[in-house]
């Protein structure tokens, strides 16, 4: 008979309930040390961006939303769409897709697809339904300006589609869940759909739009990850906040510029 022990230990973090198993086997053949640690995810209610009011199925129903991720990158495909001829109409589709696609859909996708949940146990099959409804009436809008006039839309429609499965569901064994992914899918394609939509062409403006576009990207995934490294680590209160602030300030700095753009347009101010 072979004697060990286990020692267990746990402690909450901001997200994580943590739970540590040190195992140490010994024999007169076999001298192990194992150690597990198991991640459970609590919930994700505390983020800066969830309401601080109202019933906690409310918060998560906004949070799960990431309404600043969203804004952000609807104001990506919307600088594609006013960075060259304009038709408002065209603007408010190509946003529309967006928010419903990556706002609702990708994100509900996320929340019951991927190997984690952040936001507890929801039910599934309501997700799903909801999930897939915005992803086709998404689709629709598309394929209906794709055959109307904007071909361009097919092919970008179809990499942000597989995208949207693959990396929220974590196909393929979660290969395209990963950085470089997000960068083509937030900070690139968004504002070729925006340019697409509108005169079915990919302009040197478009091209340098897309390039700033995903710098702050960039810049957005790295503060994130950085963000929630802190919390799960219980981290540094003032360094999360600082890291809140600059999430913030890029989000309000991208609607900000947006608007303007979009003002500067409409108007011909240049």
């Amino acid at each position: 008979m072979i004697p060990f022990l286990i020692n267990f230990r746990y402690f909450f973090t901001n997200q994580l309930f943590i739970l540590s198993i040190n195992i140490n086997c010994s024999s007169r053949h076999h001298i192990s040390n194992k150690v597990r640690i198991i991640l459970l995810q609590v919930d994700r209610i505390s983020e800066w961006f969830v309401p601080k009011f109202g019933p906690k199925k409310f918060r998560i129903s906004i949070g799960i939303l990431f309404l600043p991720y969203t804004s952000i990158v609807t104001c990506f495909a919307a600088l594609g769409a006013i960075s060259g001829p304009m038709q408002l109409e065209r603007v408010a589709a190509i946003c529309v897709i967006y928010v419903l696609a990556l706002g609702v859909g990708a994100h509900l996708l996320d929340a019951v697809g991927g190997k984690t949940k952040p936001w507890g146990n929801l039910p599934k099959r309501k997700i799903w339904m909801i999930a897939l409804g915005a992803i086709g009436i998404a689709f629709s809008v598309g394929i209906y300006y794709a055959f109307l006039d904007s071909p361009l839309l097919f092919p970008i429609g179809i990499i942000e589609g597989f995208f949207l499965f693959a990396y929220n569901l974590e196909l393929f064994g979660g290969k395209f869940h990963n950085n470089s992914t997000t960068l083509l899918s937030w900070g690139v394609l968004p504002v070729l759909a925006g340019s697409a939509i509108q005169t079915n062409s990919i302009t040197i403006e478009t091209i340098v739009i897309a390039a700033i576009t995903t710098l702050v990207t960039y810049a957005l995934i790295t503060t994130s990850k950085q963000y929630k490294l802190l919390r799960r680590n219980n981290g540094d209160i003032y360094l999360i906040k600082k890291k809140e602030r600059i999430l913030k300030l890029i989000t309000i700095g991208v609607i900000t510029a947006t608007v303007i753009f979009f003002i500067i347009r409409y108007y011909n101010l240049i």
